[in-house]
């Protein structure tokens, strides 16, 4: 294993790409607390708070086919260099706009409200650089690394880019903010320009791309029809779309769970994330073998069920140390499901198709993401009305669990999945 890991690293195109991997999820760290936090000085409505959210992850569901085909006709590595122009860009705006603005408390509430829809605003064009940043950058590892070593390879991406983005970005995005509003932005571009340059280093052979004359409506039925004549991984997307919708509204819900149920500050709430990073280290290191030893079918239904612990915990506790345990148990079964899945669709999908295939594979699984953001928000604003306000935050966790309880019966009955570490 070790000897495997060592021969991983010195292959140049592989280390550059899992440097550049590392550092834009630093980046996407500090974004993934300053964005909603800076919501949460602005209003204190949680569906106001789950736009900005919902925002970042709007463009999964309205872009994910796009990129897909955009993956497929231009050079892939070139595609993620443009995406990540393109976040700069944004955050560079960003960066300006808010060093021209007053004290927050300075506003009156319409203007506050007229904020958090331009925050959104930022977040949605974000997000739109992600969907082509991420689909296109999962599409090039097979091409940078041999077949058999693919589990091993997103293992290690897994782990680096939860220690830069979970490990590292949230607590530095928390201290970052209580500088001021705008640093935790301006490091944010920074490590999207690192990322550029270490991507601008990978020297590939030119991808073969598809024609234009080629019809995009006939590519975009070719990939429905690739996922849908293969049962089990249009289950697993079917599947990731519930687990990312839960995940997504429970890390929204979370923002107002630390504030006012932990009492946490935003640097606090920044270390308590890292709990989460050390879950996806800890899984990173230990999911390839877990699966080697139990298989896929074994190891999917087992992250099946330690998704379900962590819903649970958080509606029963308020202490901080159980919500971390949570957040530690959550990240390791999503490393696990990742692990297989992720591996699972890089070898099977033809190269020809791996760009556009993918694209709906995340359009079903991660398109649910800002429709689990908006809920969780408007959920808790119905609730709040007969429940107490912690009450309304733990409702959410609940109802979360109860479904969560319902895919692991799915996923027990309908799953089948083969999976090779070698």
């Amino acid at each position: 294993m070790q000897a495997a890991k060592t021969k991983l690293l010195r292959n140049r195109q592989y280390r550059l790409f899992l440097q550049a991997a590392a550092v834009s999820n630093l980046g996407d760290g500090i974004a993934l607390l300053a964005l909603p936090w800076l919501a949460s000085l602005l209003t204190r409505d949680a569906a106001m708070i789950a736009l900005v959210t919902a925002a970042l992850r709007l463009p999964w569901l309205l872009f994910s086919i796009p990129a897909g085909l955009m993956a497929d006709r231009i050079d892939r590595r070139t595609l993620v260099l443009w995406a990540d122009a393109l976040r700069f860009i944004v955050l560079l705006l960003l960066v300006l706009g808010l060093s021209r603005l007053p004290s927050f408390d300075q506003f009156e509430v319409s203007q506050a409200n007229s904020l958090v829809y331009a925050l959104a605003g930022v977040a949605f064009f974000l997000g739109v650089a992600e969907v082509l940043r991420d689909n296109t950058a999962q599409t090039l590892l097979p091409a940078i690394v041999a077949d058999k070593d693919l589990e091993k390879a997103n293992g290690q991406l897994w782990s680096a880019e939860q220690v830069a983005g979970q490990f590292l970005g949230p607590p530095l995005a928390g201290w970052l903010i209580l500088q001021t509003t705008t640093s935790a932005f301006a490091v944010n571009a920074i490590c999207v320009f690192l990322a550029w340059v270490l991507v601008f280093q990978i020297r590939l052979p030119r991808q073969q791309t598809l024609k234009a004359k080629h019809n995009i409506w006939q590519q975009t039925k070719e990939a429905f029809g690739w996922l849908n004549s293969h049962v089990q991984m249009l289950r697993l997307a079917l599947m990731l779309g519930v687990l990312n919708f839960l995940a997504v509204g429970s890390l929204t819900v979370l923002i107002l769970f630390s504030q006012d149920v932990l009492g946490l500050s935003a640097a606090q709430h920044g270390f308590l994330l890292i709990s989460g990073a050390v879950g996806g280290v800890v899984g990173g290191f230990l999911c390839p073998p877990i699966i080697s030893r139990l298989g896929g079918t074994r190891s999917v239904n087992l992250a099946l069920v330690l998704f379900a612990l962590p819903f649970l915990m958080i509606a029963l506790t308020d202490q901080v140390l159980w919500v971390a345990f949570a957040l530690f148990i959550e990240m390791f079964a999503a490393i696990l499901w990742n692990v297989v899945t992720v591996s699972l669709r890089q070898r099977l999908i033809p190269s020809e198709l791996l760009g556009r295939v993918n694209s709906v594979y995340r359009l079903i699984g991660w398109g649910m993401m800002p429709l689990g953001a908006l809920s969780a928000g408007i959920l808790v604003e119905a609730v709040d009305g007969w429940l107490s306000h912690e009450d309304s935050l733990r409702f959410y966790y609940a109802m979360a669990f109860f479904v969560s309880l319902l895919m692991i019966i799915y996923g027990w009955l309908k799953l089948r999945i083969a999976s090779t570490v070698d």
